[in-house]
């Protein structure tokens, strides 16, 4: 484990303009004063550890990351109790997924104490950027990593950069959505990168997005990749059905990423009377049980949208000029996923006991 050594920004933003800021801060439009960073190389491993002011970086134009998409991220939030304390939400499962991406991509793994000595530390320092707990406002925080050597050649880089920036944020889904199982892309296959958290995989995934858009979709449902029969994923978040035998479904992991949140839906499940069931779920079973009622809520879940309800689903139709469309239940909010939703927030701002350690106090 490393400390980072702090280095002031001389030009901070000012109290009055960060106020400013925070009174609507918008999803990633506004970044905080400081930065922590460090690099690693074969001989000397991780080092340089500094939090410095937000700076851009320099990067000659061979730079590995840009031309074979070596880099890695992860998403955390701190939350702002009401007594003015600060804390982050289960940050130990970002360090440890964040570790297993790195393998993944052939990278240097950085080890889980350093990588939350940074952000704790990063949070600590810029802690006037966490907003009120007011409109579900938190602090998203970004650790990434990416490929840092000047070469051209296809093999694992020489040098990497890890990173730590943060960014005040409102809602990310304010209003419920529909998803579009889209027939021409899909997210990953076995073998892949679909459990690693890395950009190629959120690149691939921009044209399937446009695509859902362009038929009234505001998200898309992935299904998989061999037999684009089982529903995976919901755009940038982890899917979930309630059924009106009280099962809370959701896929298998294998070549979906192991979400935060989808873990600790699955764990808060038992408390609302919902037996979590994690299975393979195909396209035509979810249609079929959503018209039956069989399926009464569906919902998608992540760090960035918590708990996002799902009010309806399309797909191509038998008819080129008609898609199958059905709404869930009556189109509005599901009571279960609202419970659920509520529970999750109210134990991230500290209003609902914490009975099974998730929150790590700052401040």
């Amino acid at each position: 484990m490393a400390d980072f050594p702090v280095q002031p920004n001389e030009h901070a933003v000012s109290s009055e303009q960060r106020s400013e800021i925070l009174a609507n801060p918008g999803f990633g439009d506004y970044f905080t004063d400081h930065m922590a960073t460090a690099v690693w190389r074969p001989d000397e491993g991780w080092h340089q550890h500094r939090i410095a002011a937000m700076r851009p970086f320099t990067l000659h134009p061979s730079t590995g990351g840009l031309h074979y998409g070596q880099e890695i991220f992860e998403g955390l939030k701190a939350y702002r109790h009401d007594d003015g304390s600060v804390w982050l939400f289960r940050p130990d499962r970002n360090a440890a997924r964040f570790a297993q991406s790195a393998r993944r991509l052939s990278m240097a793994p950085l080890d889980e104490e350093s990588f939350l000595t940074a952000v704790r530390q990063l949070v600590t320092l810029d802690h006037a950027w966490v907003p009120t707990n007011d409109n579900e406002q938190s602090l998203y925080i970004r650790p990434f990593e990416f490929a840092s050597e000047a070469f051209l050649g296809v093999r694992p880089s020489q040098q990497y950069t890890f990173a730590v920036i943060a960014t005040p944020v409102g809602a990310y889904y304010p209003a419920p959505v529909r998803l579009w199982v889209t027939p021409n892309y899909t997210r990953a296959a076995p073998g892949g990168t679909g459990q690693a958290k890395c950009g190629g995989n959120y690149a691939g995934s921009l044209a399937a997005a446009t695509e859902a858009r362009e038929h009234g979709c505001e998200q898309v449902m992935w299904v998989d990749g061999s037999t684009r029969t089982w529903v995976e994923e919901c755009g940038t978040m982890n899917i979930m059905f309630i059924t009106k035998d009280s099962e809370l479904i959701t896929p298998a992991l294998g070549t979906i990423l192991e979400g935060v949140t989808r873990d600790s839906l699955l764990t808060l499940a038992p408390e609302h009377g919902l037996t979590p069931v994690e299975r393979q779920i195909s396209v035509a079973e979810v249609f079929e049980k959503v018209v039956s009622g069989e399926i009464a809520e569906v919902l998608a879940c992540g760090t960035a949208a918590v708990v996002t309800p799902i009010i309806g689903l399309s797909r191509p139709g038998s008819d080129d000029d008609a898609d199958d469309q059905i709404t869930v239940a009556d189109g509005s909010v599901g009571a279960r996923t609202a419970k659920l939703r509520q529970h999750l927030l109210d134990i991230q701002y500290g209003r609902a006991e914490d009975s099974h350690g998730w929150t790590q106090q700052v401040i």
